[in-house]
């Protein structure tokens, strides 16, 4: 008798979808759309870039209160709803003609991205897979990365030719459908649902019933020092992470043109699918995923610094995308990965959940905080200077903190 399909394998695969779609828009499109605002309205780089600060901070309160809104109204309402949400939220942005007007936009967007961003695709993937959760979670945050990929060109051609209005209804109605499609054939169901369970094995893993186990309460993850550590590593890279993302683009454009900018950014992105696939060969190796976090941030440091150098060569640019490309998918997938393997199955999608929603509460700030710096110096090379100097600091005390939460005795083992 022949096994059923695994429906694992459909979940993931639209999930995929839904990171390309949500991180296209949601995460690596508020850079274009500062870039567009600015042109169209003439506004300072401050006061736009407060915006996607607001963009992001918008949805913290959204991510902590994930699980309560699927277990209320259930995951493809959620998700359907957030993306239609995301949708009006981008088409305020390419309309507005006030500021007031602009943050409602970035308050919309950011509510409705993060239901399609990290907190979502952990929660999809979690039923489905549990030993091979490391590999799904690859698979799918290749999505995001590649959402980067196709949607960073794509809104510079679309605002090119149609305009930013025109570009956004476009965009965000195609992205609705094929959401709300995804939401009620695949994400309403669950391996219960179907007969079927985690990892398509032939049966479900014997579940130990012990104190230790129970789900924790935020005040208990609190006190927990292998999450304060995991969730400042998390938090601090991401804050770099962030503020050199969305003044890249600018920041390239200036030097390079907005087409060359565009695929510069769909570059970096790119890198991030061969810096998770690295990641995932040294994870099978034995490395400790930690270190591996520090390993991670070490070379985007190098790439931030190569910044530096932007007017030596044309080249530098490319290889400081690339470097600094390597690391963006792997800050977000991987301390859901660290987590899983230092608590509990029943403690994780807390601890998953109020970690993203701290590091998204820090990070917001990285858009408006880049944007002030930049906007002290009329000089765009001392800008560019100070930008990076913020970020290598940032990146440093991230290194640090993943760093202490690193058993001592890995470190015994390779001393000289």
């Amino acid at each position: 008798m022949t096994r059923t399909r695994f429906f694992g394998k459909t979940v993931l695969a639209c999930t995929f979808i839904l990171a390309i779609i949500g991180w296209g828009i949601g995460f690596y499109g508020p850079p274009i759309y500062m870039q567009a605002v600015m042109e169209r309205t003439g506004w300072p780089i401050a006061q736009v870039s407060a915006a996607v600060t607001l963009h992001f901070l918008s949805g913290t309160i959204v991510i902590a209160n994930l699980p309560r809104l699927y277990a209320r109204f259930g995951i493809p309402t959620i998700t359907l709803l957030g993306s239609i949400v995301l949708g009006i939220g981008v088409n305020i942005w390419a309309q507005a003609n006030q500021l007031g007007v602009l943050y409602a936009g970035a308050v919309c967007s950011g509510i409705g991205w993060v239901t399609l961003g990290a907190a979502a695709v952990n929660t999809l993937i979690a039923p489905w897979y549990v030993k091979e959760r490391p590999k799904a979670l690859g698979k799918a945050y290749n999505g995001a990365s590649l959402g980067g990929v196709i949607f960073a060109p794509l809104w510079v051609l679309l605002i090119e030719r149609f305009g930013f209005t025109t570009a956004a209804l476009m965009i965000s109605v195609v992205a609705v459908l094929l959401i709300g499609v995804f939401a009620f054939l695949v994400f309403n169901k669950s391996p219960q649902s179907l007969g079927q369970h985690p990892d398509h094995a032939d049966q479900p893993d014997p579940i130990s019933i012990s104190a230790s186990a129970t789900p924790w309460t935020a005040k208990q993850t609190l006190r927990s020092a292998s999450f304060r550590t995991l969730a400042a590593g998390m938090s601090l890279g991401l804050l770099a992470q962030i503020g050199l993302i969305a003044h890249l683009y600018s920041i390239l454009a200036g030097r390079m043109g907005v087409h060359d900018a565009s695929f510069a950014m769909g570059l970096a992105t790119a890198s991030a699918m061969g810096g998770r696939y690295v990641a995932a060969r040294l994870m099978i190796q034995g490395m400790n995923r930690r270190q591996l976090a520090c390993l991670g941030y070490a070379v985007q440091m190098l790439g931030t610094l190569m910044l530096l150098g932007l007017d030596l060569h044309p080249t530098v640019a490319w290889i400081a995308v690339v470097l600094i490309g390597s690391g963006i998918g792997n800050a977000t997938s991987l301390p859901p990965l660290i987590a899983q393997t230092e608590f509990s199955r029943e403690q994780t999608a807390r601890v998953i959940a109020l970690m993203i929603a701290i590091s998204q509460a820090t990070y917001a700030f990285a858009p408006a905080f880049f944007g002030l710096v930049r906007s002290l110096f009329s000089d765009s090379n001392h800008a560019i200077v100070a930008v990076v100097a913020g970020a290598v600091i940032v990146q440093g005390l991230a290194i640090l903190s993943f760093y202490r939460g690193v058993p001592a005795r890995l470190f015994k083992k390779t001393a000289f």
